[in-house]
């Protein structure tokens, strides 16, 4: 049998040469196997990847949610011209601000609440109360991590929010 190269006639002539040597176009199985082979390492890599997070970088972000919680409870009683409260739940690592929903903490954290005493409840929960004027009852919050210890401090009789590391 022979193969006859004639040219095609017609609409699609010259786009194909029946007498080419090349073989039918594609990809070989190697080259499939080693394209698979990179993607599902960039992709294992991708997908592994966690952002950098440390006890101490927690610590901080804690320490800044409550003092921005603090400073939200003093602008409302400012802005309502009303007392608005702070609560902070001990045992269960919560805190709400004012008639809020009560936002967790990490339970990691081992926290403690200096106030005045009417304000402390039963040793397990306590507030500090923002008054119209600014002002507030004062106190501080602690966080502990085992390793370090940051305090976020009210100032009584301005009501302003202050966040240091404890020695």
């Amino acid at each position: 049998m022979t193969l006859r190269c004639e040219p095609e006639l017609g609409p699609h002539a010259g786009w194909t040469n029946p007498c080419s040597d090349r073989g039918a176009g594609g990809f070989t199985l190697i080259e499939l196997l080693v394209s698979l082979a990179i993607l599902g390492l960039a992709l294992s890599l991708i997908a592994g990847y966690k952002p950098p997070w440390s006890r101490g970088l927690g610590l901080q972000a804690t320490a800044a949610e409550l003092a921005a919680g603090l400073r939200l409870a003093r602008s409302e009683a400012i802005l309502s011209n009303r007392a608005v409260l702070f609560d902070l739940d001990l045992i269960g690592h919560r805190y709400r601000v004012g008639t809020g929903t009560p936002r967790r903490l990490p339970a990691d954290l081992s926290l403690e609440l200096l106030t005045i005493s009417g304000e402390a409840l039963n040793g397990r929960e306590g507030d500090i109360r923002f008054n119209p004027d600014g002002s507030s009852t004062g106190g501080r919050i602690s966080l502990a991590d085992g390793r370090r210890r940051i305090g976020v401090g009210v100032d009584w009789l301005t009501g302003r929010v202050s966040v240091a590391d404890e020695r």
